[in-house]
């Protein structure tokens, strides 16, 4: 695999003692930075609503900026304008490099749709793997990264196994895994956009596509007509989905003891499930799975640049 070039611009050390907003970007970044250089890194979060005036959530990607508002935030000019200020002082930067997206509550629900027609697609690195993203023209960037060090420890285990890969968006899980010595990989998911994305993830890795398929169909059906077995299998759904190329409407919390039930049944003996999700209401109830040892590992999952620890949950089941 090619090496691509990190860009982690060095910033002034200059305190502005009117401002700790940007003084808390200025230190968030500096720290991060160091990491970012010993992992070949360059997407990851420098601002994550640290201080109560400023809701904001801002997400660095290669020198670009993706500001996120939250729903009760998004009229607020005066945000926009510090948010701007802060990282065109900080980073010299011009607008054009700055980015902005509203937040909803039913958050990751529509993540199929997009926003804008044309094309801005540009090259990260996340522990020195390449990923394919676009800050402009979806709702989501291609690269969830709260989901880093989740993808690092699937990545960890996957040497010579079969990785199942549900709900799989751009395919991140898989690549990694595919990287880290995987035997065969498999990643479905309903979205011919995000599916053909997934196999340009593959191709920027120069990863062959024959022993790591990418299939277009719903999560749900495919539980209910695959044969085949599987090591590990991921699974990352959205909370709520009404997606017209689903039968019925998806619930997580209603939803998520049949899905894993039937996931269960593809697992070989010894083999692991990593299940996780975004709702912040999400209780799993471990009675409904008597046959499994069941893990809480969301503290290992949460990345350093991320402040919110209830970002997501992550549990390990193993039968």
């Amino acid at each position: 695999m090619s090496e691509q070039p990190l860009f982690l611009p060095l910033i002034a050390d200059d305190e502005d003692k009117t401002s700790p907003f940007k003084n808390r970007i200025r230190k968030n970044y500096r720290h991060i930075r160091k990491w970012a250089n010993r992992t070949r890194t360059n997407c990851f979060r420098i601002y994550d609503r640290d201080i109560k005036e400023y809701p904001l959530a801002i997400d660095f990607y290669d020198g670009r900026f993706c500001v996120h508002y939250f729903s009760e935030e998004s009229d607020r000019q005066d945000l926009k304008e510090a948010a701007t200020s802060a990282i065109n002082s900080i980073f010299g930067v011009k607008d054009v490099s700055i980015h902005w997206k509203t937040r909803i509550k039913r958050e990751r629900t529509e993540q199929y749709e997009k926003i804008t027609e044309s094309r801005n697609f540009f090259t990260v690195l996340e522990y020195g793997v390449k990923f394919r993203v676009n800050l402009e023209n979806y709702l989501d960037t291609g690269l969830f990264l709260d989901h880093r060090e989740t993808r690092q420890l699937v990545a960890s285990i996957a040497r010579g196994k079969r990785l199942l890969n549900l709900f799989a968006y751009t395919g991140s899980f898989s690549v990694h895994a595919a990287l880290h010595g995987a035997a065969f990989t498999k990643s479905v998911d309903m979205s011919n956009t995000y599916t053909e994305w997934a196999k340009f993830n593959y191709f920027l890795n120069k990863i062959p596509l024959k022993d790591n398929v990418i299939v277009r169909e719903d999560c749900l059906k495919f539980l209910d007509e695959e044969e085949e077995k599987y090591d590990i299998i991921v699974i990352d759904p959205p909370t709520i989905s009404r997606s017209k190329k689903m039968d019925q409407m998806f619930d997580i919390q209603i939803d998520y003891v049949s899905l894993i039930k039937k996931a269960l049944k593809l697992l070989m003996d010894g083999g692991v499930i990593f299940f996780s999700t975004n709702s912040r209401r999400f209780r799993f109830d471990v009675e409904q799975f008597p046959e499994c040892t069941i893990q809480d590992i969301s503290k290992k999952t949460i990345p350093i640049d991320f402040h919110n620890q209830k970002i997501h949950q992550v549990f390990l089941l193993k039968n």
